[in-house]
């Protein structure tokens, strides 16, 4: 199992971010590392995603540590001198850890965005600008992500969305101005798979009604029509959805250029 992994966890109180710097541990309920974390387990780097509680330095990263070693205990293990903790038998994951260090250059949320965990490699988190440059989702996700930055198109990656108790993760969700858009990268082999079609259908049902436009790109079309359809889909879409709410007076707009609409740039209304 690789282990080459960082592993971005949210640190939501000031008490938990002084046992991890005073005390070199963080813990992660077993249930959520089950559920969220799907197999790249353990990290080889922890860094957390300050909360609004941190004031000048919320919804940021900015502080890393080498993952020494993990064990499972009880939370009664880990806080023995709360007795009465009705969640004394809660199974975590706890993670020793090495001194913290902090980034010459934090990574910043653009949109102030709630995280559950990144998991990502260590290139990319040496090399961050933002958030969304972290994900390591699949090589899909980061081509058309590379589109999307150099277009200057704000998207954010693995959104989570909750409707009717069920939570998704959005590859890339663009906030426009009519609905938001929603925009999956499939690999070949994703939806071939008949056991997902009632989770796909619950999922696209679950998202429309809830306002969200949807786009689907397989892996031929982003790898081999990128400029010629997947780009210019969502252009068109984004202009359909009034363009992009970036809490301007007019919404910005995007509009292809070029003598086929192969080359495109942004403007302001």
């Amino acid at each position: 199992m690789s282990r080459d992994e960082v592993l971005v966890a949210i640190m939501n109180n000031r008490k938990d971010f002084s046992i991890a710097r005073e005390r070199g541990w963080y813990r992660i309920p077993v249930e959520s590392a089950d559920k969220w974390l799907r197999g790249r387990w353990p990290p080889r780097w922890l860094a957390f995603y300050q909360t609004k509680v941190f004031g000048d330095e919320a919804y940021s990263v900015r502080y890393y540590a080498q993952a020494l070693d993990t064990r499972q205990v009880l939370r009664r293990d880990l806080f023995p001198d709360r007795p009465e903790d009705p969640k004394a038998d809660r199974a975590y994951h706890q993670i020793l850890l090495g001194p913290l260090q902090q980034l010459a250059k934090p990574i910043y949320s653009r949109r102030l965005r709630r995280i559950i965990f990144i998991q990502t490699t260590w290139e990319k988190f040496m090399h961050a600008a933002e958030i969304n440059d972290l994900y390591d989702e699949s090589p899909l996700e980061d081509r058309l992500w590379a589109e999307l930055k150099r277009l200057e198109i704000p998207a954010e990656r693995q959104e989570l969305v909750e409707i009717n108790r069920r939570a998704y993760l959005l590859d890339f969700a663009i906030h426009c101005t009519l609905f938001n858009l929603d925009v999956e990268t499939d690999g070949d082999t994703w939806h071939e798979d008949p056991k997902r079609i009632p989770l796909d259908n619950l999922r696209d049902n679950d998202l429309a009604t809830a306002g969200w436009v949807r786009l689907r790109f397989n892996g031929h079309q982003v790898r081999e029509e990128m400029a010629g359809y997947c780009i210019p889909t969502i252009t068109e879409t984004i202009k359909r959805l009034d363009g992009i709410d970036e809490g301007r007076v007019l919404p910005r707009e995007i509009r292809p250029e070029g003598p086929q609409g192969t080359q495109l740039s942004l403007f302001d209304d």
